[in-house]
């Protein structure tokens, strides 16, 4: 027991350490993610790809085994060191990063993508469960906020550079710069993080949780769990714009608003960084603050913002303006990104701590399959189908109809409110 409450105090103070290398991890995750999106455009012209063949590559080639793969390795993380685990998939995603810049075809790069699709398949999932543990409950909804801002920092990063190296040297070289420069982000992650004790803000003497039990009794509790299926059902139909978006919007503004590919990176880049900053530090501010009272509320907030973008994206596709499109976007951004810090610490609390590692791979699964899988597809399908009546403008049209997906994903966060006081687990 005293070797228990120790590790707790040492949980206690390292967090701030802890968050910041987990952070960083997880900006090189999305900056290895979602660079593909600016290189899209070069890519395109050099490879000769079908905006369906890009969707393919950028979509279901890393969906498929980062969905698949990652309910294993969090089992595995739910019994053995996350930290070996994370350091290892950081290495990983970041070598095969590098490896797309040496394809030479469709298929080449589309098995790149499986491969960073299988290293960053154990980079997320225990890294929520590792938070969870270095946080109390009442910090928890803020730190993973902090922890999800690698999604706008590191997309943006992506957007960023990918468009500053590809034009100034190739998208060849985008890749492999990005890949290299996250190795050393894996080094950290092994040598400044310490293995907290596994739910020890979640007991009121700070001992270590039980066992974990196996994978069918954490199958079968989620299975009984409501709010668990509608939050990440609700997740997953926002990723669908949420991922399609930031592959396609910057061929949509070089297409629909004549921008180059640099002009592209800074203004589609600053859209993410500053909407998607101000959204996810809002939305786990938010959390925090009306959460711990009334669980419902983590799903209230995403589902009045997702009602709220649907419009604001709406108008951005028909801005008159360079000027009206970048706020509207942001605004936007802003909206989209405020239910990472909320739905996530509401996974954590609706499962017991030495499940969530399983239960955090499980809502990721759900919501990367159909997010990254179908929304980069369904986006990239529907405008070659629409470019016979509407040509260049094919995309613009076809973000439009998706638009839909956040209304739906809206009404789901709604039920779920209603349903979270009862799977609360505190």
């Amino acid at each position: 027991m005293k070797l228990d409450n120790e590790a707790h105090q040492s949980a206690r103070g390292a967090g701030g350490r802890v968050l910041a290398v987990l952070l960083l991890a997880y900006i090189f995750n999305f900056i290895d993610r979602q660079i593909i999106g600016i290189l899209a455009v070069p890519i395109k012209a050099e490879l000769k790809l079908s905006d369906t063949e890009l969707s393919l590559m950028g979509g279901i080639a890393f969906a498929l085994f980062y969905s698949g793969i990652a309910i294993p390795v969090a089992w595995l993380a739910d019994r053995k060191s996350r930290v070996n685990i994370i350091a290892f998939s950081v290495a990983l995603w970041s070598a095969f990063t590098a490896l797309c810049g040496l394809a030479q075809n469709f298929w080449h790069l589309f098995l790149a993508r499986m491969g960073v699709g299988i290293g960053e398949a154990g980079g997320v999932a225990p890294s929520y469960a590792l938070i969870s543990d270095f946080f109390p409950k009442e910090r928890r909804a803020r730190a993973l906020a902090l922890f999800s801002l690698g999604i706008p920092i590191g997309s943006a990063l992506g957007v960023f550079f990918g468009g500053w190296i590809a034009t100034n040297l190739d998208w060849r070289s985008a890749f492999i710069i990005v890949g290299l420069a996250g190795l050393p982000a894996a080094l950290l992650v092994k040598l400044l993080i310490p293995e907290p004790v596994r739910g020890g803000f979640d007991n009121a003497d700070g001992s270590a949780s039980a066992p974990a039990p196996p994978f069918l009794t954490v199958a079968a509790t989620l299975n009984r769990t409501p709010s668990f299926w509608l939050l990440s059902l609700g997740a997953a139909s926002g990723s669908i714009l949420g991922y399609g978006l930031i592959f396609w919007l910057p061929s949509f503004f070089s297409r629909s608003f004549g921008l180059e590919l640099i002009e592209v990176s800074w203004f589609y880049g600053s859209i993410v960084l500053v909407g998607g900053v101000a959204g996810t530090l809002l939305g786990g501010w938010l959390g925090d603050r009306t959460g711990p009272d009334r669980p419902g509320s983590y799903a209230l907030i995403p589902a009045i913002c997702f009602l709220i973008a649907a419009p604001t994206f709406a108008a951005g596709l028909f801005a008159p303006s360079l000027p009206v499109a970048w706020l509207l976007f942001t605004v936007g951004q802003m909206l989209a990104l405020a239910w990472l810090g909320p739905v996530i610490a509401a996974v954590q609390h609706i499962v017991p701590p030495n499940m969530r590692a399983t239960a955090s791979a499980s809502f990721l699964f759900i919501n990367n399959l159909i997010g990254i899988g179908f929304g980069i597809f369904f986006l990239g399908f529907m405008s070659d189908r629409m470019t016979a009546a509407h040509g260049q403008e094919a995309l613009r049209y076809s973000i439009l109809y998706g638009l839909a997906f956040y209304l739906l994903s809206s009404l789901l966060y709604f039920v779920a409110a209603s349903r979270l006081k009862r799977d609360w687990r505190g």
